[in-house]
């Protein structure tokens, strides 16, 4: 059964409620700054349960924010920098045009291998890994292949490789990177990424896969598409995915 969401702005209601009553229990025992910086790292744990960035955004930066215009603790000008700080740490701002955090649910890629064989020791790429959750779920299912990481925001790339010790994880822009000597190229990014996508996987060998969560190539017939136990679509094609999308518009 596919697990349901609360309706927007519930989640950002109880993640500023739930950053108050952090800051009000902390800011006499441990100070008001600690408070704060604790309450904040809160908001943006919590902002992870949500999956469009603007709301992502929206509850790490309320409570802050919030704080801010209270009048409740006065600190020196600065110290207001560092909500924003971390902020732009976990979401920088090359980043926003991307998917700043879209974790792959569990047992979301299991069916993966029959549609998408690959051999022992195949390099894949989780492009855009986050906090490592996509790379669990092709660990999962490719447990002999050689996995890879590219995350750019550099807090989630050290958690990443805590969380993903047997997996090669790297600061990189994903467009940036080239992609040519994978196997198998797995995304979880947002519709508007998936034009550049497209382009990117001229850089893939004949016969590699490219896979992408929820969200299509535009234009392209797919290899085949799977979906995952949430319901979710899992896309797979097999390059040339450029030749592919010519053979359509051709026909």
């Amino acid at each position: 059964m596919a697990r349901r969401s609360l309706p927007w702005p519930l989640p950002a209601l109880l993640a500023w409620a739930l950053c108050w009553l952090l800051y009000l229990l902390l800011w006499r025992t441990l100070g008001a700054l600690a408070a704060m910086l604790l309450a904040t790292l809160t908001g943006l744990i919590a902002s992870v349960a949500t999956r469009r960035w603007w709301r992502r955004v929206l509850v790490a930066a309320g409570f802050p924010l919030s704080l801010a215009f209270s009048g409740h603790a006065l600190f020196a000008a600065w110290v207001w920098l560092l909500p924003a700080a971390m902020l732009l740490l976990v979401y920088p701002l090359h980043a926003w045009r991307d998917a700043p955090l879209f974790p792959t649910p569990p047992g979301a890629l299991d069916a993966l291998p029959a549609a998408a064989p690959l051999p022992a020791g195949a390099h894949i790429l989780d492009a855009g890994c986050g906090l490592g959750d996509g790379l669990r779920a092709l660990r999962r299912a490719y447990p002999q292949a050689r996995l890879h990481g590219l995350e750019w925001s550099w807090p989630l790339r050290w958690l990443c490789a805590l969380r993903c010790p047997w997996a090669q994880v790297r600061r990189a822009d994903i467009w940036a990177a080239d992609w040519n000597g994978y196997q198998l190229v797995y995304l979880f990014q947002r519709p508007e990424s998936m034009s550049r996508a497209l382009i990117k996987s001229a850089e893939m060998a004949p016969g590699s896969w490219l896979v992408s969560l929820e969200f299509a190539l535009p234009d392209v017939p797919a290899h085949a598409c799977l979906r995952t136990p949430a319901g979710r679509p899992l896309w797979i094609y097999q390059a040339p995915c450029l030749a592919a999308l010519a053979a359509s518009q051709a026909a």
